[in-house]
């Protein structure tokens, strides 16, 4: 038996088993994150794990600096911190993790920023805690 006549008596076009969603939903969604940001994200998350207390208090800083960018007194406290190594030597390894993190944030979009710190919220809500009332503070401060 040839293949051609088995063929003929399957139906030309099948309907969608699926219905159609309209493209209003479909584009109102936020668009998903790239695997690559999610990625940094987890390391900068596993990084924080690590971190010893003063580590992450300049991180903190740094957080309400991006946060602000517009407020002066987020980058004088920042100026006031010490430089963590000196000028004849490599940078430590949290100085390169601080130096990719500020590399990474700058190339993510506002909703992975948000996404960001909902994640570090769900395993630091103390330190979250610290980040949104030091945005608070900045207020009224130029």
């Amino acid at each position: 038996m040839p293949l051609e006549s088995s063929s003929s008596s399957l139906p030309q076009s099948l309907p969608s088993a699926l219905p159609s969603v309209p493209d209003s939903i479909t584009n109102s969604s936020p668009s998903p994150m790239s695997y690559i940001t999610s990625q940094e994200m987890k390391c900068i998350l596993h990084w924080f794990a690590t971190w010893s207390g003063p580590q992450r208090e300049r991180f903190l800083q740094d957080m309400v600096a991006k946060a602000v960018p517009g407020k002066l007194q987020p980058l004088l406290d920042s100026l006031e911190q010490p430089s963590v190594s000196g000028t004849n030597r490599p940078p430590c390894i949290f100085e390169c993790q601080l130096r990719l993190w500020d590399q990474w944030f700058r190339g993510w979009a506002e909703q992975e920023r948000n996404e960001f710190v909902r994640q570090l919220e769900v395993s630091e809500p103390d330190f979250v805690a610290k980040f949104y009332q030091a945005v608070t503070a900045t207020a009224g401060k130029d």
